[in-house]
C-alpha cells in the first residue's frame, strides 16, 4: 500500500507526461505499469496484467456502443438532414427575436440526440449556422459564441460519448445515465434560448435587427417542406426507436446503437447519400473511434492500478480528512475539471479523473447518476474555458477559411455567458439532484 506522497507522485507524473505532449493512452499505460511494478516488484506481473486487461477490454460487448453511435451520427450528419432541420426551425421561428441564434440552439439540441460528440456539433454548426447568421447581420462574435456554447449540448443530451465512457469507467448503467441527461439537457436548452431571446430584446443590434427583412425571403426558400419533414421524421424515428428501446428494455445500449446506425443509414440513403459517401462515413468513424477505444483499454489498466496501489483510497482519505463540506470538495473537483478542460479533450479528462473522483463523490453521499451529469457539465464547461478551450478553437478553425476577421478572444468573450449558464445548471443539479435522477427512477 502506497502512502499519500507516493500516490500523489504517480498522479503528478501522469499529468506531467500529458503536459509534455505524450499521448494520453501512452501516459496512462506508462503510469499504470510503473505503479504495478512498485507494488509487485515483478516485471512479469506487469506484462501479464497489460495483456489480460487489453484482452478483457477488447472482448467486452459494451465497447462496440461507441463506434456504432458515432456511425449513426455520421450517417445523419452527412445526409444533410441536420441542415434541413436547422433551416426548417429557422423558418418556423421567423417572427421571434434572435430566431437564428435560437434555431442554432434547438438544432444543436436535436443533433445531440444523434451524434453524442460536442466537437462534431461545433464543427457542423459552424458550417451550417454561422453563414446564415452572418448573412442576416448578426454580430460575428455573438454568432460564433452561440455555436460554441450550444455545442456543449452534444455531450449532455443522450446518446453521449461522454456518458458511455462514464458508464464504462464506473460500471454504472449507461441507460440510466442516458436518461439522467434528458431533463438537464432540456433545462440547459431552455436557459440558452432564454439568454438569446433576452439579448435580442436588450441588444437588438447583435442579432441583426433591421437586416432580417431583406434576407428573409431567400432564407425561407432554401429548404422545402418535404425535405424538412423527411429529415425531422427520420431523426425523430432514430431518437424514439433507439433511446426509447434502451430505456424500456427492448434492447441493450449496444444493440440500440446498432439499430440506430441502421436507421441512420436508411435515412441517409433516402436523402440521397451515395456508396462513396457511405464508405467515407465508415472510415471517418474508424479514424475517430479507434483512438477512443485505445484510450479505454489504457483506462481499464489505469483503474486496476489505482485499486492495486491504493491511490484511490489515499486521495479519498486526503479529501475526506480535510474536514471540508461535501459541496466544497465537489467544487475542488469542478475546478480541476475546468483546468484540465483548458488543455486536453473531454474523454481524456474523464479517463484521468473519474476513477478517482466518482468513488469520493459516492463516499460523500452523492447519487452516482446525478454526479455523472454534474461531472459531464463541468468537463464541457472546461471546453469553453480560456485560454485553451477546445470548443472555441474548433469553431475558429471551422470558419477561418470563410472569415478570418473574428479573433479567438472575441469568440471566448461571446461564449462566456453560455459558460456561466452551464455553471448555473450544474449548481442547480448539485442542489437538486432530482433533476437528474427523476427519469431514471421512473423507468429503472
Amino acid at each position: 500500500m502506497f502512502d499519500v506522497t507516493t500516490a500523489l507522485a504517480l498522479i503528478v507524473g501522469l499529468l506531467i507526461l500529458v503536459a509534455l505532449g505524450v499521448h494520453i493512452a501512452i501516459a496512462l499505460g506508462m503510469t499504470s505499469a510503473l505503479g504495478i511494478y512498485f507494488v509487485t516488484g515483478d516485471v512479469q506481473v506487469v506484462a501479464t496484467m497489460l495483456g489480460s486487461t487489453a484482452y478483457e477490454a477488447l472482448r467486452d460487448y459494451v465497447f462496440a456502443v461507441i463506434p456504432l453511435f458515432m456511425l449513426m451520427g455520421e450517417f445523419i450528419g452527412r445526409s444533410g438532414a441536420v441542415t434541413d432541420v436547422y433551416r426548417g426551425i429557422n423558418r418556423g421561428l421567423r417572427r421571434l427575436p434572435g430566431r437564428l441564434g435560437i434555431a442554432t440552439v434547438l438544432g444543436n439540441a436535436l443533433f445531440s440526440f444523434v451524434t453524442g460528440v460536442s466537437i462534431a456539433s461545433a464543427a457542423a454548426f459552424s458550417r451550417i449556422a454561422y453563414p446564415e447568421m452572418s448573412r442576416f447581420g448578426y454580430h460575428k462574435g455573438f454568432a460564433l459564441g452561440t455555436v460554441a456554447g450550444s455545442s456543449c449540448l452534444g455531450m449532455l443530451i443522450p446518446p453521449s460519448v461522454l456518458m458511455i465512457v462514464w458508464g464504462i469507467l464506473t460500471e454504472k448503467s449507461i441507460g440510466q445515465i442516458f436518461l439522467a441527461g434528458v431533463l438537464p439537457g432540456l433545462m440547459l436548452t431552455v436557459l440558452f434560448v432564454a439568454y438569446i431571446f433576452l439579448t435580442a430584446l436588450v441588444r437588438p443590434q447583435v442579432v441583426g435587427r433591421g437586416t432580417e427583412s431583406q434576407a428573409r425571403r431567400s432564407a425561407e426558400d432554401e429548404v422545402s417542406l418535404a425535405a424538412f419533414l423527411t429529415s425531422i421524421c427520420g431523426i425523430l424515428a432514430v431518437i424514439l426507436a433507439v433511446l426509447g428501446g434502451i430505456w424500456f428494455g427492448v434492447f441493450t445500449p449496444t444493440e440500440g446503437a446498432g439499430a440506430g446506425a441502421f436507421i441512420g443509414l436508411v435515412l441517409a440513403i433516402v436523402k440521397g447519400m451515395r456508396y462513396r459517401d457511405i464508405i467515407a462515413s465508415i472510415l471517418a468513424v474508424g479514424r475517430t473511434s479507434a483512438p477512443i477505444l485505445l484510450l479505454l483499454v489504457a483506462a481499464s489498466l489505469y483503474s486496476r492500478t489505482l485499486a492495486m496501489t491504493g491511490i484511490t483510497n489515499a486521495i479519498q482519505g486526503l479529501f475526506l480528512d480535510t474536514g471540508l463540506a461535501p459541496f466544497l470538495i465537489i467544487a475542488v473537483m469542478v475546478v480541476v475539471w475546468f483546468l484540465l478542460g483548458m488543455v486536453i479533450d473531454s474523454i481524456s479528462i474523464m479517463l484521468l479523473t473519474v476513477p478517482i473522483f466518482a468513488p469520493i463523490a459516492e463516499q460523500l453521499g452523492y447519487d452516482p447518476i446525478a454526479f455523472a451529469i454534474i461531472g459531464i457539465l463541468a468537463i464541457e464547461a472546461g471546453l469553453l474555458t480560456p485560454p485553451f478551450g477546445l470548443l472555441v478553437y474548433t469553431v475558429k478553425a471551422a470558419v477561418q477559411d470563410e472569415d478570418g476577421g473574428v479573433s479567438i478572444v472575441e469568440i471566448f468573450r461571446s461564449s462566456m455567458p453560455y459558460w456561466v449558464i452551464i455553471l448555473v445548471a450544474m449548481s442547480l443539479i448539485i442542489a437538486f439532484p432530482g433533476i437528474a435522477t427523476l427519469l431514471p427512477g421512473l423507468v429503472f
